[in-house]
């Protein structure tokens, strides 16, 4: 903020000279050549203007009367900036208590001498420089009072010269408001600088008092922002009981969500669960979520660029973590809160380390899939709950809570969650007990995996430390080659692994244009294993009778006849021989 340089000079106080002809400035002194008109000098002779010395009288008194009349030399002491900023501030005083435009106009022009001064190449190495500091502060502070006390158009620049002046706001609060004043009206420039300071993260926490005194205020000025000022962490000392009368008081003018929620913050921190519970109870949880969209500083905080959870988010951890994750995820998607932010809220609510992840932070990368509708953060938040579910699989780690939601629950809930495929729980139904210890991570990667959603390429990396985990490794490198196209790859990890699977994943997967790979690739690998171990492996014998079934469904006679190996036993391609020609026969 600052007063504008064309501001018209202020005459208050000043002895006006008339008929100004010519002016320079001279060491201390400012030298004046007027000239005045007939007219003006019958003025300028009334004895409340004559200003002139004895030398310039006895001058003009020899002057010779055919000369021409009215001309005037006047040379002006100067005096120090800061001599003349403080005559300026003394006699903006006299119009202090009638709050007139004429006290600000002076003190403007003080502020602007002074700033002038400042602007000077010489302010640095000048001796007056911490005195110009000072009376710089000085003329914020005092151009914040007027434009806080006064009633003008101008109030919002409250603000800035407050903070300018350096005042905190315990000392604006002690300029402007009186003690036990109750019935003190408030102009909109003081409601306009607390609105704003409250509301942005000050470190600055006020006293009881002064904190009280806002409530006071706000109360009497602008009270529907009583909520959203009783959540600044500058008024983290205000007495409860007494915040939560004022919000009784507004809530029977303008009930709110974001007030029925201060209400119960208040509540926690008179240690009143029945007040709380009976606060909370007033809305669905749906609605309470939503509701703190009107006010996140309920939930969190900032102290010295640090995100604090309040006592509220603590408390919701413990007894109601779903409305806790619902409220972080309904905040991301209004853009009240960063995926960054919210990522560092859970893990200093959960007191963890940087470098690991709390459940609760899961269960919120979770439920923001079920909304998110940005690709670039979906595939972000895809990656990380893959990344959480490798991690805890591979390090055998259990989470430290109970996830809010299982496997079904998201696939019911999340199009990113696919159905498990059946091939893929057929091999699982092979898998060792330990690996059931952690059955809900390992289907929740698995339906990612069965999902259309996530970039396998992307995934590959963070996927890596599970490819050599028994059966959930395989799942998990069948699932990446189906996905990249690879079957024939996929076909073979099967065989040479669980080939009670083959069948089962080529009746899911080769289908339409891949169906050519029963007869060109799963047949003849069928036929090439079952050779090489012949009996002693009942499995491959098994899959191999199940995919002669359907090629001969598929087939020609003669097609069929020739995909069959020339040293093959005739009683075991026989019947599907048959079955072949009978069905071209029937049709």
């Amino acid at each position: 903020a600052c007063p504008p340089v064309a501001l018209d000079v202020c005459t208050l106080r000043m002895q006006l000279f008339i008929g100004p002809r010519a002016i320079c400035h001279f060491k201390n002194h400012i030298i004046l050549l007027t000239k005045a008109d007939s007219e003006d000098i019958t003025e300028r002779r009334k004895p409340t203007r004559r200003m002139l010395s004895r030398k310039a009288d006895s001058i003009k008194s020899r002057t010779n009367s055919e000369s021409e009349p009215g001309w005037n030399l006047y040379i002006i002491n100067t005096v120090s900036t800061i001599q003349l900023y403080r005559e300026m501030v003394d006699y903006s005083r006299t119009y202090e208590n009638v709050k007139t435009e004429s006290c600000i106009h002076l003190l403007s022009e003080a502020h602007l001498l002074v700033r002038a001064a400042m602007m000077d190449p010489s302010f640095l190495k000048s001796d007056e420089k911490e005195e110009l500091l000072r009376a710089f502060r000085e003329s914020c502070a005092f151009l914040g009072d007027c434009y806080s006390r006064f009633d003008t158009k101008d109030y919002h620049l409250a603000l800035p010269y407050y903070r300018m002046s350096g005042l905190s706001m315990t000392e604006v609060l002690k300029r402007l408001v009186s003690e036990g004043d109750e019935i003190q009206t408030y102009e909109r420039g003081l409601i306009f600088y607390l609105t704003h300071s409250l509301n942005e993260d000050l470190n600055e926490e006020l006293s009881k008092e002064s904190a009280n005194k806002v409530l006071r205020i706000f109360c009497v000025a602008d009270p529907v922002q009583l909520p959203h000022i009783l959540c600044s962490p500058c008024m983290t000392n205000v007495c409860p009981l007494t915040a939560v009368k004022y919000l009784q008081k507004v809530e029977k003018m303008m009930p709110s969500v974001v007030l029925t929620l201060t209400k119960a913050f208040m509540a926690l921190k008179m240690g009143d669960l029945v007040m709380y519970e009976h606060e909370m109870d007033s809305y669905k949880e749906t609605i309470l979520a939503c509701g703190f969209i009107g006010q996140p500083k309920l939930l969190r905080q900032h102290k010295e660029g640090i995100v604090i959870p309040t006592e509220f988010a603590v408390h919701l951890k413990e007894m109601q973590p779903g409305l806790l994750v619902a409220a972080i995820v309904a905040l991301h998607e209004n853009n009240k809160i960063e995926l960054e932010e919210a990522d560092t809220f859970f893990k200093v609510l959960c007191s963890n380390s940087e470098n690991t992840v709390p459940q609760l932070l899961v269960d919120f990368w979770e439920a923001l899939l079920v909304v998110c509708s940005q690709e670039e953060i979906l595939q972000e938040l895809l990656l990380r709950v893959t990344s959480q579910y490798v991690w805890r699989i591979s390090k055998q780690q259990l989470p430290e809570t109970k996830p809010l939601k299982t496997t079904e629950d998201l696939i019911n809930s999340c199009n990113h969650f696919g159905l498990i495929f059946p091939w893929v729980t057929s091999i699982m139904s092979m898998g060792t007990p330990s690996d059931k210890d952690y059955h809900e991570d390992i289907s929740k990667l698995q339906s990612l995996l069965c999902s259309q959603s996530i970039d396998i390429a992307s995934a590959l990396p963070v996927l890596e430390p599970l490819t050599e985990a028994g059966d959930v490794g395989l799942t998990i490198r069948v699932l990446c080659s189906t996905r990249l196209g690879k079957y024939e790859e996929a076909i073979e990890q099967l065989l040479e692994k669980c080939p009670d699977a083959a069948v089962s994943y080529a009746q899911h997967e080769l289908k339409d244009d891949n169906r050519a790979l029963w007869w060109n690739k799963l047949l003849p690998e069928l036929c090439k294993r079952a050779r090489l171990t012949g009996n002693d492996c009942p499995v491959l014998i098994s899959s191999l009778k199940e995919t002669l079934s359907v090629v001969a469904m598929e087939l020609e006679l003669r097609d069929f006849l020739s995909l069959l190996p020339e040293d093959g036993t005739a009683a075991f391609f026989l019947p599907h021989l048959l079955h072949c020609s009978q069905r071209k026969l029937l049709t």
